[in-house]
C-alpha cells in the first residue's frame, strides 16, 4: 500500500533546512530502533521546542519491521502534540544510508518524507546516475533526497568502510546540478561508530584522553563557496562522551579507545551551511550506560521497564543537551 508522508502528519526537510541555514543551527537527526528511543527523542525535542528528523537505517527496518516503524513515526507526531498541548513540532521521517533505488522507493511509498541515497561506494558517474534516479522518483512525490560525496570510515549498522575519503569540493557543483539532490552529505573528518579514530590518529591530553584530529573546515568552507546556501549534512557526528564510556566500563563493559567529535567543533559546523547533523552512537552509549548501571545496582531486576525506563530518561537528557548546546536547534520548532 502506497501512503504519503502527509497522511502521517510528517513534514519534508526543505523548509526545515532553509530555516536552519538562515538561523545558524542544525536540525538534529536521531536514529531510532524501538519505542524507548522514540519516546526519548520526541520528549527531548518537545521540551526544547526543536524540530527533529527521525532516522531509520536499513538495519532498523530489518530489526523493528518497516510497517511498525511507519506507524511508530505516525504515533510520534501524535505524541508530540500530546506533550506540547496540541501544537506538536515539525517531524520528518528519513531513510539513513539507503544504498539501492529499490530501498529508497519502498521508503517513499511507505510514508517517509525524506530519503538518503548513499552512492559513495560507487564510482562518481555511477553515484550520479543512482542519485538522479532516486531524486526523480522522490521529487514526483514531494519527498526530499540527500546524496553523499566522499566516504566516512567506521561501522554503523550495515555501513562499513575501512578509511575515509574526503569530499572533493571541485565535484560538488557538478554533482548537485546533475542530480538535483536537495542536500549533500560530505566527508570532512567525521566517522561512524564509537571508535571514530585509531590511537595513532590522535594525540593525548594531560589526562591521557585521546584527542581526535580536527575537522577539515577548509573543505567545508570551500564547499560553501561553491554551493552558497545549499544544505550540507554531517554523518558520524557523535561526540562519544567520556562519562558515558566510563560508566559502561565501570559496570562490566569493555569499550577501548572510544573517541568522538568534540562538541565545540560540531557547534561551529552547525553555524555554517551544515543544517543536519546525524547522531546515533551517543544515544546508544547513553542507554547502555544506564542499563548497565541498573543491572550493577539491582542484579535481581528482570522487569524491562525498570531498566529501559532509566535508559530512556538518560537518552532524553542527552538529546536535550545536544539541541540546546551543540546543534542550536532549541527554540526553533
Amino acid at each position: 500500500m502506497t501512503i504519503s508522508y502527509k497522511q502521517l502528519g510528517l513534514v519534508n526537510t526543505k523548509n526545515l533546512f532553509a530555516k536552519a541555514i538562515a538561523g545558524g543551527y542544525a536540525i538534529p537527526a536521531y536514529n531510532f530502533n524501538n519505542m524507548e528511543q522514540l519516546q526519548a527523542i520526541i520528549a527531548a525535542c518537545v521540551e526544547t521546542n526543536s524540530p527533529v528528523i527521525l532516522q531509520v537505517s536499513s538495519g532498523a527496518r530489518k530489526y523493528a519491521n518497516q510497517t511498525l516503524l511507519r506507524y511508530m513515526a505516525q504515533g510520534a507526531v501524535e505524541y508530540a502534540k500530546e506533550l506540547n498541548q496540541g501544537a506538536g513540532i515539525p517531524i520528518a521521517l528519513h531513510l539513513d544510508h539507503g544504498d539501492t533505488f529499490e530501498l529508497c522507493k519502498d521508503c517513499v511509498d511507505s510514508g517517509f518524507s525524506s530519503v538518503m541515497i548513499d552512492g559513495s561506494h560507487h564510482s562518481y558517474e555511477e553515484n550520479i546516475a543512482l542519485t538522479k534516479k532516486v531524486v526523480e522518483y522522490a521529487h514526483a512525490r514531494d519527498v526530499t533526497v540527500e546524496g553523499e560525496l566522499g566516504v566516512l570510515a567506521g561501522i554503523e549498522d550495515d555501513v562499513v568502510a575501512d578509511k575515509s575519503t574526503y569530499t572533493k569540493p571541485e565535484e560538488v557543483e557538478d554533482f548537485v546540478k546533475r542530480t538535483n539532490v536537495d542536500s549533500l552529505a560530505i566527508s570532512i573528518g567525521t566517522s561512524h561508530g564509537a571508535n571514530k579514530f585509531t590511537p595513532a590518529q590522535c594525540t593525548r591530553n594531560a589526562e591521557g584522553v585521546l584527542v581526535p584530529p580536527p575537522l577539515r573546515f577548509d573543505i567545508l568552507e570551500e564547499v560553501e563557496k561553491r554551493l552558497p546556501g545549499f544544505p550540507i549534512v554531517l554523518h558520524g557526528a557523535s561526540s562519544v562522551p567520556m562519562d558515558q564510556v566510563k560508566a559502561i566500563n565501570a559496570n562490566g563493559g569493555a569499550l577501548k579507545d572510544a573517541v568522538g567529535i568534540p562538541e565545540e567543533q560540531l557547534r561551529r559546523a552547525a553555524k555554517s551551511a551544515v543544517c543536519k547533523i546525524n547522531i546515533d552512537s551517543d544515544g546508544r552509549l547513553a542507554m547502555t550506560a544506564a542499563v548497565r548501571e541498573t543491572f550493577a545496582k539491582k542484579p535481581a531486576e528482570f522487569d524491562p521497564r525498570k531498566y529501559l525506563g532509566p535508559a530512556r530518561d538518560a537518552l532524553k537528557e542527552l538529546y536535550k543537551h545536544k539541541n540546546q548546546s551543540v546543534l542550536g536547534s532549541a527554540g526553533h520548532a
